[in-house]
């Protein structure tokens, strides 16, 4: 275990560009890939760095991302790891919420001070990556930085959309702005890989992951005033403090809102996807669930990635994600779908018990495409569900209706015969 590194996972705030999905669970709670939460991704990549001691800092309707990790990470009696949530709380000294990211950690610093490590390692819980951070240690100890940032080359599409850092030949971040105007962009092109140069990515985007030495972390903890890493802290301290870019050029996507979130699941489908989850060095972990092996029958499956538990009963899934324990019945049809799954099976006591006229899942003889479909919601027999970009944005009491994509809330009750396109 790296005995010198303490991770800090950030739970992100209200995660409001990500409603109806955070309505009621934090960002890092949200379900991806059929199985997995995103706040797996981080603390994933730490243990395959052999980076075991991780605190997870939350505020904003903690309690399932709670439940999630207290069922999930399990470390020997033996071993000195952890993997702790922090939320936000009252002290002698606070009394505040979590005013920002920084504000964040400064809340905390009394929980890691009990901590011996040399170095702090910041992440964000609501990113989609595979990192090999010892890389990122390796060349912030070798190049005797104070501070080092992850960047991510991006064109100049991209850039305006991103704090974009410059770096010396050296990759000492020299300035940064903040989500620059396309005039600007000319003067901010900085050094990066062949690779990247012929995409047209010459410049490099802050991925908010950062290493701080433990001495400068509590430095600049100690200063009043600044509540955000990002627009704050890191601007502050590039003039002062020796601040190095370590450039990752593999896949990287910022669930940042409904569009980012279904793409990137969607992209799981592709014959080849960016984000691997078939790779014997890189694996995500997550709670093992001990659910049976999903059931097919009588579907044409094209593109699909399916999950553990399911019982599938469809005509046609093409270009989909269908997660735990989902139910869709005979002669439906599913295409560009993200299927979140359910939280248990129902049974037939159970739905004589509670009267119960439609099951959870997808019943028979639906069409549903380009939607997001949240934890145990309930479709009924015949219901026409078109996402598209003629769609106006609305939202009900069982739908949402976002940039095209139908995002059906979860619990909702979608009755039998319901048409939206």
């Amino acid at each position: 275990m790296n005995d010198k590194v303490l991770s800090i996972i950030l739970g992100g705030g209200q995660g409001s560009r990500l409603y109806p999905l955070t309505e009621n669970r934090s960002k890092p709670a949200v379900p991806i890939a059929g199985k997995y939460r995103l706040v797996d991704i981080p603390i994933s990549n730490c243990i395959n760095s052999n980076i075991k001691r991780m605190f997870v800092l939350t505020q904003f309707n903690s309690a399932s991302l709670n439940k999630h990790i207290k069922n999930t990470y399990h470390f020997s009696f033996f071993s000195a790891a952890f993997v702790d949530v922090l939320a936000a709380e009252q002290t002698i000294h606070s009394g505040e919420w979590f005013q920002g990211t920084a504000d964040a950690v400064r809340q905390s610093m009394h929980h890691f001070l009990a901590h011996d490590f040399e170095y702090a390692l910041i992440l964000s819980g609501d990113q989609l990556y595979q990192m090999d951070f010892n890389e990122m240690i390796e060349a912030h100890e070798k190049s005797g930085a104070e501070i080092s940032i992850a960047t991510y080359p991006v064109d100049a599409k991209d850039a305006t959309s991103f704090g974009i850092l410059k770096t010396d030949d050296d990759n000492v971040i020299k300035s940064f702005i903040e989500k620059p105007d396309a005039s600007l962009l000319p003067d901010w092109t900085s050094n990066v890989g062949e690779g990247m140069k012929n995409s047209g990515r010459h410049y490099l985007a802050s991925m908010g992951i950062y290493i701080f030495n433990k001495d400068l972390l509590v430095k600049l903890m100690a200063e009043e005033g600044t509540v955000d890493f990002g627009k704050e802290i890191i601007p502050g301290a590039i003039d002062k403090h020796k601040t190095l870019s370590y450039q990752y050029e593999g896949y990287w996507t910022d669930i940042g809102n409904i569009d980012s979130f279904f793409e990137a699941n969607l992209g799981l489908t592709d014959d080849i996807p960016q984000f691997n989850l078939y790779d014997n060095e890189q694996r995500v972990y997550t709670n093992a669930r001990i659910l049976p092996t999903s059931k097919i029958s009588g579907t044409l499956l094209d593109k699909t990635v399916i999950a553990d538990g399911c019982i599938i009963h469809a005509a046609k899934i093409e270009r989909s994600v269908i997660g735990i324990r989902s139910r869709i019945g005979t002669e439906s049809t599913v295409i560009n779908c993200y299927m979140m799954g359910n939280d248990q099976y129902e049974s037939l006591e159970d739905v004589q018990q509670h009267k119960v006229s439609t099951f959870m899942g997808i019943g028979e003889r639906c069409f549903i495409k380009n939607a997001i479909l949240d934890k145990n919601c309930r479709i009924g027999d015949d219901v026409r569900i078109n996402g598209g970009k003629n769609l106006k944005n609305e939202e009900t009491d069982s739908y949402f209706i976002k940039d095209g994509i139908v995002v059906v809330k979860k619990d909702a009750h979608i009755p039998s015969g319901t048409i939206i396109s």
